[in-house]
């Protein structure tokens, strides 16, 4: 988007500084909708709370979907809090005057590395190091000295595909929202508004279902079934 929209501007336009700047704005705004689902809470749930719980079951609803019930549970912390960070990133891009920090590939690696890393550990502690190795080798032994390089390919590009899937499509709408705000700036965009809070919502969704599937595949050795 173009730098003259940018709020926080006065602390100049180098890219890592407006990406720390709008990932802590991120964070913030997590933390804060999660403070005000959880401040009092109701056995008829409304407001925030509501939406909240909505929220919440729709990710474990999604997790049971991909994997099952038990690890969508074990690991509705890590998949929910990415899925609604990414959702703020994506978000707050649309808003005039703010950058969505998710439209840059630093701030997409570095989620897609911690995945990675993560679903690693997981499945390593799940199976134990040898077994979990083993896997990567295949069921045929004669077919293993080719499975082996073609499994670990097809792991780190997992990092590539998560990162650069968010980081393009949201690049992508923000330079959307940059063209529609130059060609008609005194016209709200509301069309372009709601077309670009579904790609926020299905980003972040994409993001949380593939985490939910590589730890499955990690926890299970069934990646094969996914």
């Amino acid at each position: 988007m173009n730098e003259l929209w940018l709020f926080f501007g006065f602390l100049g336009h180098n890219q890592y500084v407006q990406l720390i700047v709008h990932t802590i704005i991120a964070a913030l705004l997590s933390v804060i909708v999660a403070k005000l689902a959880t401040r009092k809470l109701q056995i008829v749930p409304s407001g925030c709370q509501n939406v909240m719980e909505a929220t919440v079951s729709g990710i474990l609803y999604i997790g049971k979907d991909v994997a099952n019930e038990e690890i969508a549970r074990k690991y509705l912390t890590l998949a929910g809090s990415l899925a609604i960070f990414i959702f703020m990133g994506n978000f707050i891009g649309i808003i005039p005057g703010f950058e969505a920090p998710t439209a840059n590939v630093n701030l997409t690696l570095s989620l897609a590395i911690l995945v990675f890393l993560y679903y690693h550990f997981e499945g390593i502690r799940a199976q134990g190091l040898g077994h979990y190795i083993a896997h990567f080798a295949g069921p045929v032994k004669w077919l293993a000295p080719l499975m082996f390089p073609v499994e670990i390919l097809s792991h780190f590009s997992r990092i590539i595909s998560l990162a650069f899937r968010l980081f393009g499509n949201i690049k992508g709408d923000d330079l959307f929202l940059a063209v529609l705000l130059m060609l008609a700036p005194w016209v709200f965009p509301l069309a372009g508004f709601a077309l670009l809070t579904f790609s926020a919502f299905l980003q972040a969704f994409v993001f949380m279902v593939l985490t939910y599937v590589y730890l499955y595949g990690a926890v299970t050795g069934q990646e094969e079934a996914l």
